[in-house]
């Protein structure tokens, strides 16, 4: 006889607590296998296919393409059966070998679902919710196939619905994201209803809130934003909500701001004789060789110098760590906003190598496909905005990391050499640094080894 198991979003790793559905790769209906991927999520951090542990049919999918889904939501069920076994599929008990966090390669648990009463409004029958809840209509899918939706109905649907609960009892929240919203724009939590499973409050019902203030100006007993968030003094405009990789940028900069007391210097360098040496290595053959790899491997060679700007503050313990490794992250744009791939162990990587993981790294940052492993760890960042046509910059450094350092474009400036006014290729140089890890002094002689390097190659050869 089948049963029906309900696979819920697991947890992806890196502290994350919600996804958006990006894409349904399955419909209702359609037959899965043991760890196929069933949706495309996006994350903080990257987009993420979301392989199903069971085999079997699909009876429902919870949440359309676009919506945010905390972690632990039901995301689809899955009928399975003794019939499975006999079509290739597997019994739809059998352990799954690709593993995301949150969920195992053991056999799923035979049990049945239990229904949890949704929570009673003040003055309501018993079970006057639950009716409420079970009379949202399945929607049609593109095959005909009814598509459950259970609980979820949609946000706007649920943004006017205002329920008291006791001030000492428990709000149906998960999400820290979510409290933060509520809390710095004055919703208070207990006088919403959720549109999630079970009556959980997603950030959508907050924003719903927001919005519906924002239009109807302030009413008697609905919480709404404040003024200075969603007033009218602030005229017509758009919003663009700051979720995904934009809101984890955000989150990470201020952070940053708050808790770093970063300092920067620069300094100008005669960029010609680098931009010579790299010109003569990709003539001599072989896998041509990227500036950045060329800056990169710089990089490493200096931090060996000064290990101080390779480390982290651990406020806690009020110690810092000196990292053993150099994880070089970079910033790349792409159309979904700034990332920061990490190139592992750059500290032994050569030239050639460093060129090929910047370009794998690259190719998958603009096609979205960057894992949540490829995207943190990092211990210190390398930023190429010359490409964008800039000489210098401030740069905020990607915390939790001690430094951070900024090249800008290389372009032809009048300059002095051995003694004479020359056309020369020179860069700007940028290192903004955490003051806590070292002073001044250490801060620029990394600079001025950086700046060396570049403009004399030759003093790398030290380090080969």
């Amino acid at each position: 006889m089948a049963q029906v198991l309900e696979f819920r979003l697991p947890d992806l790793g890196e502290g994350l607590t919600e996804a958006e559905v990006v894409r349904w790769l399955v419909e209702v209906g359609d037959v899965v296998a043991v760890d196929q991927p069933v949706v495309e999520v996006e994350t903080a951090k990257a987009m993420v296919e979301v392989p199903c542990p069971y085999a079997g049919v699909v009876t429902a999918r919870f949440g359309e393409e676009g919506a945010e889904l905390p972690v632990g939501a039901p995301l689809l069920t899955v009928a399975v059966g003794e019939q499975d076994a006999g079509d290739g599929t597997g019994d739809g008990t059998e352990g799954s070998g690709n593993v995301l966090v949150g969920y195992g390669t053991g056999a799923p648990p035979a049990r049945r679902r239990r229904v949890r009463p949704a929570p009673m409004t003040r003055g309501s029958r018993p079970g006057a919710n639950a009716a409420k809840v079970s009379s949202v209509p399945a929607a049609p899918a593109a095959n005909g196939t009814a598509r459950t939706t259970g609980a979820l109905a949609t946000p706007a649907a649920q943004a006017a619905a205002v329920v008291e609960r006791p001030a000492d009892g428990p709000v149906p929240v998960i999400s820290p994201l979510v409290r933060r919203l509520a809390r710095e724009n004055g919703v208070d939590l207990r006088q919403l209803s959720g549109s999630g499973p079970e009556g959980l409050i997603l950030r959508a019902d907050v924003e719903d809130v927001l919005r519906a203030g924002a239009a109807a100006g302030p009413s008697a007993g609905a919480p709404v934003a404040p003024a200075s968030v969603a007033g009218p003094a602030q005229g017509s405009g758009s919003r663009v909500p700051l979720k995904g990789v934009r809101g984890a940028v955000a989150d990470k900069l201020s952070r940053s701001r708050r808790e770093i007391p970063d300092a920067t210097c620069w300094v100008d360098a005669d960029a010609t004789e680098l931009m010579r040496a790299r010109k003569a290595m990709n003539g001599a053959g072989g896998q041509k060789i990227s500036l950045l790899a060329l800056l990169a491997r710089i990089c490493t060679a200096a931090l060996a110098r000064y290990p101080e700007l390779n480390s982290r503050v651990d406020m806690e313990a009020r110690e810092i760590v000196r990292l053993d490794a150099v994880h070089l992250g970079f910033a790349a744009q792409t159309e979904r906003g700034l990332v920061v791939p990490v190139v592992r162990d750059a500290h032994a990587r050569d030239a050639e190598s460093l060129t090929a993981e910047f370009a794998r790294l690259t190719e998958a940052a603009r096609a979205g496909t960057l894992t949540p492993a490829e995207l943190t760890g990092g211990t210190f960042t390398l930023n190429n905005y010359g490409v964008f046509g800039v000489d210098g910059s401030t740069p905020i450094i990607n915390h939790p990391e001690a430094a951070m350092l900024g090249v800008g474009r290389i372009v032809p400036k009048p300059w002095v050499h051995e003694g004479e006014l020359a056309v020369r290729q020179v860069v700007q140089l940028s290192l903004t640094f955490d003051h806590r890890v070292c002073d001044g002094g250490t801060a620029g002689g990394f600079l001025r080894y950086v700046a060396d390097c570049v403009e004399q190659p030759a003093v790398l050869l030290r380090t080969l």
